[in-house]
């Protein structure tokens, strides 16, 4: 492998050339690697379960939809456009987008091709070079992707680093990047700012969430139970956007835990994608019990990558499952007075990526989508949203639009242009 240097030096050589090829053709590339991802779905899945424990047919649906972002942003990119503006009569003014340059991606190990195929979609469709370092945590995964994607595009617009968190930091760190796309954790994240802040790389972050779900006392138990351990269980867990704290109604706390644990214990064990990753898991059950908070299911790990699907109640916001993200199969489950406490609680902390509310009344549902402060907040459904949508994460949880017709903007930087003829 060439050195960190030489690599993005070839991306802006390549990205000159790539930048100045109709957007039609790039977005046909795009297509080409589509097809090729779904040809070869099931050698990723398999790849995506030996790196991270990922059931094969859950990996191929990861598959599938970043096979569909690639065909979205091929769509979008011809789309994109720039505004003109209103001047004199005798001069034409534009507003245009242009590409960064050259893209620095950093992607994450739990949904390995779904996400890389956003960040990367966007970057190449608007004309820039990129430089992948996908997880060391999923490198048969990033590897395999990496190598079907390239073979659909010119020499050097892609590149695939493998690496641990230091090449990610080298890449990061240098001079020769217009733009770092990351989806990690926090501290990662801070890394990354820190070093564009030197460099003058735009930095584009996500960095993770404590996803808030509140239950009102007016929805059914059951109901909301299914939609709490879907939103805490799936992908045991390893979602950015999983739900990782619970606030629910007194007037059903009880039926409602009841159903939770056992929708918790019909899934059992479930996957983690290393020993590290169940030690920090346990590691919040742990904390969480011996603060005062009673184990209803779960919490006993086996020796291997693996965690129960577990439920705690009794939490407060002191604990560290509540107060961080813990990023594995656990509900911590805090009991509150009214609607009106749970959104108080809902509302602290410093992260802001996304918060769902269920409720019967249309005006709690209101006040849920004004008043929490988090970039997507879901009504009645832990998961789901039309195509299309994009938001933006607040406070730690990142910054900049990850996803969505939005995200072409983040790739590209707008000149205004205007132009008159000499006298």
């Amino acid at each position: 492998m060439p050195k960190i240097s030489e690599l993005l030096t070839t991306a802006r050589q390549a990205q000159r050339g790539w930048a100045a090829t109709p957007v039609t053709e790039r977005g046909a590339a795009l297509r080409a690697a589509a097809a090729a991802l779904r040809e070869r779905v099931g050698e990723l899945a398999k790849a995506n379960e030996s790196d991270t424990g990922r059931p094969e047919t859950e990996a191929a649906e990861g598959v599938l939809a970043g096979a569909g972002t690639l065909e979205q942003y091929a769509e979008l990119g011809p789309a994109h456009r720039g505004r003109t503006l209103r001047g004199d009569l005798s001069a034409t003014d534009f507003m245009v987008p242009e590409p960064r340059g050259v893209v620095v991606a950093l992607t994450p190990w739990n949904d390995p091709v779904a996400v890389s195929c956003g960040l990367l979609g966007a970057a190449l469709v608007t004309g820039n070079a990129v430089v992948h370092k996908p997880s060391e945590r999923a490198p048969l995964t990033g590897a395999l992707l990496g190598e079907i994607l390239e073979d659909c595009l010119p020499d050097g617009v892609l590149r695939t680093v493998p690496g641990d968190g230091l090449v990610g930091a080298e890449l990061a760190g240098h001079h020769g990047v217009d733009l770092v796309a990351h989806v990690g954790s926090v501290r990662a994240g801070r890394a990354i700012a820190l070093a564009t802040a030197r460099t003058g790389a735009k930095a584009l972050l996500e960095n993770g969430g404590n996803d808030p779900l509140v239950v009102d006392g007016d929805v059914d138990p059951a109901w909301a139970a299914g939609q709490a351990a879907l939103g805490a269980f799936a992908n045991s867990g390893q979602i950015c956007v999983a739900v990782e704290r619970i606030y629910v109604h007194e007037a059903i706390a009880e039926p409602f835990l009841a159903a939770l644990a056992v929708e918790a214990r019909s899934r059992g064990l479930l996957p983690l994608v290393d020993n590290r990753q169940r030690d920090e898991v346990d590691a919040h059950v742990r904390d969480a019990v011996a603060n005062g908070a009673r184990l209803v299911t779960g919490g006993e790990p086996p020796a291997g990558p693996q965690y129960p699907a577990t439920v705690l109640t009794g939490c407060t916001g002191a604990l560290r499952v509540m107060r961080e993200e813990t990023f594995g199969p656990v509900a911590p489950v805090q009991v509150v007075r009214d609607f009106d406490e749970g959104m108080a609680e809902a509302a602290t902390g410093e992260y802001g990526l996304a918060a769902t509310v269920l409720t019967r009344s249309m005006a709690h549902a209101q006040r849920a989508w004004r008043e929490l402060p988090v970039g997507t907040v879901k009504v009645n459904s832990v998961f789901g949203g039309a195509p299309g949508g994009a938001a933006e994460p607040r406070g730690v949880s990142g910054n900049g639009f990850g996803y969505g017709p939005e995200l072409l903007d983040e790739m590209t930087t707008t000149k205004v242009v205007h132009l008159e003829a000499a006298p």
